[in-house]
Formats: C-alpha cells, structure tokens, sequence
C-alpha cells in the first residue's frame, strides 16, 4: 500500500472473522502499521453481514425500518385511496425487501418468516382492519405479490436467466455453467433439458451460495419458462408459475390441517362423565 501512496484509516476500516461452525478470532489485522480490531457485523452495499453470516442482523434491521415506515403510512391510510397505499407500500416496503434478496437463500425459516410477516401488515394497511381472517387472498388475488420465500426464488432465477444470455456480469455468467458442455454428462437426461451444473458441497453454509441456490432453482423451473425470448417475458412466466404454485401449496395445506371437532354446548362433564343434556 506504501508503494501505491496509501494509506489505511482506521476509522473506515472494518474486519469481519467468518466462522460458521466455531467462534471466530478476535485476533486484530495489522495493515501497513495499522491495526484494525475485527468487528462484531459489518455493512457492505446496505447489507448487514454478520460473522456467522447468518443475516439475522440485518434482517432484524431490515424489518424494524419496515414496521416504522408502516407505522407512518397507516397514520395517513384515511387520507390516501387504495392505489395510492400500494404505492407507498412498494416504494417504501417492498423494494426494500427486495433489495439484494437472493442472498437470503438457504436462510432459517425463521428469518424468512419475519420477511413474510412484513408482507402480511403491508397488506393489512392498505386494505385495513387489524386482523384479517385469511391474509394469502389478499396478498395473492388482489395484490398479486409473492411470498417471501418465493421472492427470493425469482429473484435467483431472474439473475441466472441474466447470466445465461449475457446480461449479467462475467462472474455471474462464470458460475452457471450448462450440463451440456461437461464431456462427461452431456449424454444425461439432465443435459437434455437444459439443466445447470449443480456443485456438490460438504456445508450448509456452501448451499447458500449463487452457483448452488440459483442453478438448483433454475432446474426447478418448466422449460417454458427457461425459453422464454426476452426478460419481461420470463418475469411474467415466471411471476405466474410461481403464485400458481403457491395456491397449490396453500390448497393443500388447508386439506392437510386438522380440524378440531366441536364441542356441542349440551355437553357437560359431571361427576367424572360426560352426559348429553
């Protein structure tokens, strides 16, 4: 750095020890005699990285600016019409939800379930009441929005699909590397379809990662969708096979839930026995 004429800051230099499976060192760096003592998270383009990279930092920061931001607009709600809350909410909410999303694939379902409740008061304040009966209708049938976990699906397919037809930077293109041009899977049925190679990995940390997450989502995907002729096109597909798959979902759960039996108000326990009355 000496040689280059520069020189290290301390106070705008942060250090951040990664370590998923132990705690990590708070052995200080030393930079051209300056020591720098490692941080606890640190913030790289607006993301919160933590030292076990687990995000859960700044999705709790995330989520605290959301819910304030909310507060705010529903003080207003009277004033503003429903299309008008929309906006608002999507300018404000929902693209910072958005925002670099795709790395929060592979994270705990707790930390996506925070996302998802966000979403669910989003849509409870443009459409008033404090608690609605059933939130998926509005969010699916009237607002057309995706889930959390299915936002951070499109947006790793909407990347590859980039990378794939030279729209995304060379180290994105780098990492999705068709089956096809492998000598020793070309004749799979993999190949056939059009997958990408999927790296086998050793940690639950290594699944996260765009080359794993984002080839795997890829695959998941109908050919249709893959062959789509232009960006707008493969967002709508892809916007559509995602909420069709989410009613899917929805609609088995609502068969695979229990129904508890209801008690009829004639019944009645006394002495040890229930009676009819």
């Amino acid at each position: 750095m000496a040689s280059n004429r520069l020189v290290v800051n301390p106070t705008k230099t942060d250090v951040l020890w990664c370590s998923s499976s132990q705690p990590p060192p708070d052995t200080p760096l030393l930079a051209s005699g300056t020591t720098v003592q490692p941080s606890a998270s640190l913030r790289n383009l607006g993301i919160l990285f933590d030292v076990d990279l687990s995000l859960a930092a700044h999705v709790n920061q995330l989520t605290a600016h959301c819910y304030s931001s909310l507060h705010r607009i529903k003080s207003c709600r009277r004033a503003l019409t429903r299309s008008a809350s929309v906006i608002l909410v999507n300018s404000f909410i929902v693209s910072k939800l958005d925002y670099c999303n795709s790395l929060f694939a592979g994270c705990s379902k707790q930390l996506v379930d925070k996302l998802q409740r966000v979403l669910n008061c989003a849509a409870q304040v443009i459409f008033g009441g404090d608690r609605p009966d059933h939130i998926t209708p509005l969010l699916r049938d009237k607002l057309h929005w995706l889930r959390a976990r299915e936002r951070i699906t499109f947006k790793l397919c909407l990347l590859v699909y980039k990378a794939i037809n030279g729209l995304a930077p060379s180290y994105l293109q780098d990492l999705c590397v068709p089956v096809t041009t492998v000598s020793t899977r070309s004749t799979l049925r993999s190949a056939a379809r059009g997958d990408l190679v999927v790296p086998r990995t050793r940690r639950r940390l290594g699944n996260r990662t765009f080359c794993v997450a984002g080839n795997t989502a890829w695959n998941n995907l109908p050919s249709d969708i893959r062959t789509a002729s232009s960006v707008t096109t493969f967002k709508n597909l892809l916007k559509t096979h995602l909420l069709a798959r989410d009613s899917i979902y929805a609609i088995a759960r609502s068969l695979l839930t229990p129904v508890r039996p209801s008690v009829p108000l004639s019944v009645c326990h006394t002495g040890g026995s229930v009676k009819d009355g």
